[in-house]
This record gives C-alpha cells, structure tokens and sequence, in this order.
C-alpha cells in the first residue's frame, strides 16, 4: 500500500493527513506549530500521525508540503542580504522603482518607502549592453566585471541576482556573468532573471529576482533540514512544497527559486476547497480559511480558482503567479481591546499565536481573543483536538471580562461584540475578491474552513447571502487535503510584444510549440511521462499603451488571434466597464504543464434517516442573538448522510466546530459535508 502525506502549517497549529491512495481512506491530525523551528512540528507530527495510524514511515511515497518559511522572512524581515548585478547606468533601478504609493492622496505625505531588499552599496554595474532586439550592443568587459564585484567582498552579501537590461530576449550576458559570480563566490547561491522572470520591465523583472535571492538561503536551509529528518525518520518520500499558484514544485526547486512559495500556506486551502467543490457539486464558492492567526478567503468559479499575475506579501509586490487570495488579521487568537483614545472596540490584527495563545488555551494567555469570546458564548465546548486539548472556560470569562468592564457591558454581549467584529473584518476581504471584482456573492456557496472557519461560516453567509455554508470533513486539516491532492506544476513565459496585425495565429502557436516543449521535458525530469502531462496556455493581453495586462487561458488546438481579441474586449468591459478603441496588444505567452491528478476519491459516509439523534452527544446552552438559548451538541463522526439537524446547534470533531444559528438547518450530504441554509 502506498500513502500521501500531507503537512500545512499555519501561526497556531501544524495540521497533517495521510491518503491511502487505493482506497481513498484519510487519518488527520493537528499539533501545535513550533515557530521557532516550524520542521520541528512538522517531523514531530508525522511521526505521532503515523504511528497513531499504523501506517510504516516507508510506504509514504510522497510528502506534499505547504510552507509558510518564506512568507514570514519578508514578514518579519529576516531575509538574507542580496548583492545584486545591473547593466551599468541602471544601478538605482530598485530605488527609483515605480510611482505607485498604496492608499489615497495622504500616503503620499506619511507612507514610508520601504527599503530595497538590495542596498544600493551592494548594487554593481556590469559594463555590458544588449540591444531590445537581442544583439550585442557592447560586450561584456569580463576583467572590469571582477574588479567591480571585489566590492561585495566587503558587504557581506549572502546571495547575487543578476538582472541586465533586454536579458528576456538574449541571456547571453546575464548567463556569463552568473558564471563568473560563481567562480568568485563559489558559496553564495546565484539568480539570475532570465530564470525567474524572462519577461519586459527590468524592474519588476529585478525586483522579482532579488526578492527570490533574499528568501533562498532561508528556505534552502528549512528544505535541507526537512529532507534530513525525513531520511533519519526512515521515509523515502519525495518531498514536494506546494506553490503560490497551487501547483507543486520539487525540493530541488524550490531551493532555485523560492519566490514561487510566497503564498504557499494560503494556496493549500484553496486547492483543498477546489476538491471538496468537486465532490459536493458546487462549481462557485467562496472560501473562508479562518486559523488562529489570520483569515484568508478566495473565490472559485467554475472549479476554478482566480489566479493573478501578483503575489504580495507586505509591502513586497512581485511578478509571480498566485492564487488570488486576501488575507485579514482575524484568526481566533486575534486579541481584543478597547483603545482608551477612542473609546471603540477594536480585534486584532494582534494575535496571541501558538505561544502563549488563547486565555482559554491555559498556556498562560491573559488577553482576550476571539477564541475566549466564542468559549464564553458557548458555541465551543470544553474539549478540542479529540479530548486532548481542554479549555479553560473561567479563564476565557476573566479575559472577556476586561473588554466588558472597558465598554460596560455584560461579559456575554462584550463577547458578542467581539465575534460581530471580527465577522465584519472577514465580510471586508470577502467583498474585496467578489463584489469588487465584478462578482455577485449570491451566486455562489460558502465554504469555511481551517480550525475557526466553520464557527464563524454561518454568520458569514448571513452577511454576504451566499448559500449554503459547505462545511467539508476535517475542515481543521483542509489545507493539509490541498497539499495532499494537488499535481505538480511547471511554468515558463516569454515576452512577444506584437500588436494583434502584426503578427498572426501560426506565429503565436509555434512560440506554444516552443515553450511547451520546454515544461513538458522539465515535467518529464520530475518523473512525470508525457501520457500523464496536461498542458494549458496562457496569453497576456493589453490595448496598446497600456501598462498592465489581462491573462487569459486560450486552447492550442484551433487557436484565433480574432476570438482571442474578442474575449480580451469581454474581459476588459467586465473588470473595468469600458473597452478602448486601440488595437490589441499580445505582451507575454505562457504555458503550464500539469502532472498526473491524484488518484483520491472522496469517502462516503452510510446513509441515515434523517434524524441525528444517535450523533447527539448532550443537551447544550448557547448565547445567541442577545439571549440565552437551548441547543444541542453533535459528534460529526456519527453522522450519516441525509441526517438534519436544526439550529442553534454545534457539531464538534477532531480538528474544528460547526455552529448552526438558530433559524438554520444542516443537512449531510453523501461524502459527509455538513450545508446549511436558512430554515425558511
């Protein structure tokens, strides 16, 4: 037998599935993360997980693994200092950058410009030029280059990118002075940009390269060492991270280039949901992974989530590929307060994390959080993790007990304060990736997951109308599905910069032809045979004078640069509600190859009669709706498909809580997943 592991892990907790991949079969856990080491949770956890399960360290045959290593070194700062190479009289690209400030007309006066990721005394110019058609406009000066480079000698610089003007259309030089970097510092790791993003715009293409080399040394030091337990563990499975896009990517990979797990963690809740989706027969929802840290939600349409061209993480934008995923500070350890300047209850975007957490938690938190706000209202009972975490209720009361004496209130309407707050801080970044883009919330299912999401799903779909509220299995351990059922991914671009009557169909599909036989052959270096490769083709289009594109997913076979313009136009009226009357411009051609989907099916569950009475567990009190109410509590392992359950009500599991609100009813549909709607 052979099985998939797969590890996420977030600010709180470390979640971890295994699949046995012939019967579908699935053995979950969660631990709590380890920041200050996030592999120690990670082998930690595998190790518990396995032997709980039976299953022997060596029939894993891949470990699939979504990582937050390098979203939080550009978080926190801690990435490695970068010496970065230019075509000379470009040495200030980074600093002088775009004019583009977030925010309106005031952060023009009061936002600080972030510092470049390489300092201006580590930038070298490279006697060297290449022409925008390719031709060598001046060589390449080889002993003045190594002259010049002694200076990063005395910067201390831990890694080099290399970004040369017009290097998307000839690397030539960009490739010979990576060589000679090499040669002089032999121990420092090399990017080059024709390697991360052979595309137009030297800065974005630079900045991309250099943000690459900045997380590199930290993330090749966490894959080595994971790889190193993992062989000590006796394990030979291969070890693959999950991408911002939601792809996969080798080990080896992602040590070259890690600009491309950005918004690893994010992206295996997405993939997971796509899944889940499948199953269920919803083709829109709209996600809501909700953890102890933070909240991150996203759209699927279709079975398909929005990717962008984009990933932010920060203050760092880069031109990378990755799901289209918002991110608020709302998690259940968000912490409470009543700022005495204003007089206003504000949650989060502070969190009291893994260490010391919750009050609840009685690792010797003493703010109050969401999560002692959802304890003290009662929608979450004594015991999580299966009995092996208990909470403190009286200690929950005390912390909730500051924010109701600072507004005076009651404890249990402070709490209730808390938790509409922290709904609305979600409701805000919901709207942001549907009704701002053009999309009505109505039109699709919500989904909320991770280990608060399902608390919290119910009164979401209540402010955004979304129906119904799709609780999936193991919603704690979702993001760890993602990881486990998600193909591998390779990608590769060139820039074309043709206005549509300049060039013509054959032209576009032999640069596909081209590229796509290059991310076949890197697929098939990763084990993947051509049988088992799907390959989708992406065009950037713009109007001409345009400075941004729109991505669009084309078909090879019978491709038409006339339908192709066509759809642009579609497009462009819906995001913006006007097209221009210019020609079309083709700006960069894209091709993905995909390996072989997992073999996993989801898991019936036997069928019931409707009534849950032999899932119900106790009698249970709730605070609901500015009154003391009568509910139930239901073990979600006892369920069966068809069973109804009417609201308030709460389902527990091993790894979250379901809340149902009164009002509402739940039903169990054939794979298990809990949907609630409105009772009318």
């Amino acid at each position: 037998m052979s099985y998939r592991l797969g590890v996420d892990v977030g600010g709180t907790f470390t979640d971890l599935l295994v699949i046995d991949e012939a019967t579908g079969r699935t053995f979950r856990d969660k631990v709590p993360s380890t920041p200050h080491d996030p592999s120690e949770a990670v082998v930690a956890g595998a190790r518990k997980l396995t032997e709980s399960a039976g299953i022997a360290p060596g029939s894993i045959e891949l470990f699939l693994h979504g990582t937050t290593v390098a979203t939080n070194a550009v978080l926190e700062g801690k990435f490695a200092r970068v010496g970065l190479v230019v075509t000379e009289g470009y040495r200030h690209m980074l600093q002088i950058a775009r004019s583009l400030v977030p925010g309106g007309l005031a952060a023009w006066i009061v936002w600080p410009k972030p510092e470049p990721m390489a300092p201006l005394e580590a930038t070298i110019e490279a006697p060297e030029r290449i022409g925008a058609d390719g031709e060598i406009v001046r060589a390449l000066d080889e002993a003045e280059l190594r002259r010049r480079l002694e200076t990063l000698r005395h910067e201390k610089v831990e890694a080099i990118t290399v970004c040369l003007i017009n290097s998307y259309v000839s690397d030539f030089h960009e490739r010979r002075v990576a060589e000679i970097c090499a040669e002089m510092f032999p121990d420092l790791p090399v990017s080059i940009s024709a390697d991360i993003l052979p595309e137009m715009q030297e800065y974005e293409r630079g900045l991309t390269t250099v943000a690459n080399s900045a997380v590199r040394p930290t993330v090749s030091r966490y894959v080595a060492n994971l790889e190193r337990e993992l062989t000590a563990w006796g394990t030979p499975a291969k070890l693959n991270l999950l991408r911002s896009d939601g792809g996969l990517m080798s080990a080896e990979k992602s040590r070259a280039a890690p600009v491309n797990l950005l918004m690893s963690g994010p992206a295996g809740g997405v993939a997971g949901a796509v899944w889940v989706a499948k199953s269920a027969g919803f083709p829109n929802v709209l996600t809501l992974d909700m953890g102890g840290t933070s909240t991150d939600v996203a759209l699927i349409e279709n079975y398909t989530p929005r990717l962008r061209r984009e990933t932010s993480v920060g203050h760092l934008t880069v031109r990378a590929s990755s799901l289209d995923v918002k991110t608020v500070g709302a998690g259940g350890g968000s912490i409470a307060y009543v700022p005495e300047l204003t007089g206003a209850l504000r949650v989060g975007p502070q969190s009291a994390g893994a260490v010391p957490g919750p009050a609840a938690y009685g690792k010797g938190g003493t703010e109050p959080t969401v999560t002692d706000a959802n304890v003290v209202l009662g929608y979450l009972p004594e015991n999580l993790l299966g009995g092996s975490f208990k909470l403190d209720r009286a200690a929950a009361r005390a912390a909730v007990k500051k924010v109701a004496d600072a507004l005076g209130l009651g404890i249990e309407d402070a709490a209730a304060g808390i938790i509409a707050i922290v709904n609305e801080n979600m409701f805000g970044a919901l709207r942001l990736v549907s009704i701002a883009q053009g999309y009505d919330p109505r039109d699709f299912a919500l989904m909320p997951f991770g280990g608060a999401g399902p608390l919290h799903g119910n009164a979401m779909s209540r402010l955004m109308g979304s129906w119904p509220v799709l609780v999936p299995p193991s919603p704690g351990v979702l993001c760890a599905y993602g990881d486990a059922t998600t193909r591998l991914r390779v990608d590769a671009q060139r820039s074309f910069n043709k206005i549509v009557s300049a060039t013509s169909d054959a032209e576009v599909a032999a640069v596909m032809d081209d590229i796509a036989a290059r991310v076949g052959a890197e697929l098939a270096a990763e084990g993947v045979s051509a049988a088992d490769q799907t390959l989708k083709f992406e065009v950037d289009v713009r109007y001409a004078g345009q400075a941004f594109e729109v991505p669009l997913e084309v078909e090879r076979q019978g491709f038409s640069i006339g339908a192709l313009t066509a759809r642009f136009d579609a497009e462009h009226k819906r995001l913006f509600t006007f097209n221009l009357g210019v020609p079309q411009e083709l700006v960069n051609i894209r091709v993905v190859a995909l390996g072989k989907a997992a073999n996993v099916g989801a898991e019936e569950i036997a069928r019931g009669d409707g009534n849950p009475a032999a899932a119900k567990m106790r009698d249970h009190e709730m605070w609901m709706d500015g009154k003391a109410q009568a509910g139930a509590i239901y073990d979600r392992a006892k369920l069966r498909s068809g069973d109804t359950i009417k609201g308030p009500a709460i389902v527990i599991e091993m790894d979250s809580t379901t809340l149902i609100h009164a009002g509402h009813v739940a039903t169990v549909d054939t794979y298990g997943n809990i949907l609630i709607r409105p009772e009318a």
